[in-house]
């Protein structure tokens, strides 16, 4: 259901990774060398996995537990995506580009906090439907 506020953190949660895959930053050294692509497969799945997630989980509105706990397996997916992009960086030896990475390091945490602010609108609209069953 498209007028739920979660509904509509998930579509932005999609849109980030989205945005993130079409404008994903490489990671270079100075001295010009490729660390890590868009196409490789530490990157592409934990993407694509988030993207598919939050999908499924929008689709899921029927079912407000699952639809929960797809969010909560989302941001884990993300957490390992933001640990993909710390670990690769500093396991380099020498200096990498770091002021070059762009804003597209910042999707995935913002991605995390409409993920929390959508499981937050699922619980509200779940105290609402277990209140309205206390009084029938």
């Amino acid at each position: 259901m498209i007028q739920r506020i979660q509904t509509i953190y998930l579509i932005i949660v999609a849109l980030l990774m989205i945005a993130l895959f079409i404008w994903f930053p490489e990671f270079s050294t100075l001295d010009g060398e490729v660390i890590l692509r868009k196409m490789e497969l530490l990157v592409i799945i934990p993407i694509f996995a988030s993207i598919l997630l939050t999908i499924i989980s929008i689709f899921k509105y029927k079912n407000r537990q699952t639809q929960f706990v797809l969010n909560r397996l989302n941001s884990l997916v993300i957490f390992v995506l933001l640990g993909v992009f710390v670990y690769v960086p500093l396991s380099v030896p020498g200096e990498t580009q770091v002021s070059e990475k762009g804003i597209g390091l910042f999707f995935p945490i913002v991605s995390i906090v409409f993920l929390v602010l959508a499981n937050k609108a699922i619980k509200k609209d779940e105290r609402l439907v277990k209140s309205v069953d206390r009084l029938r």
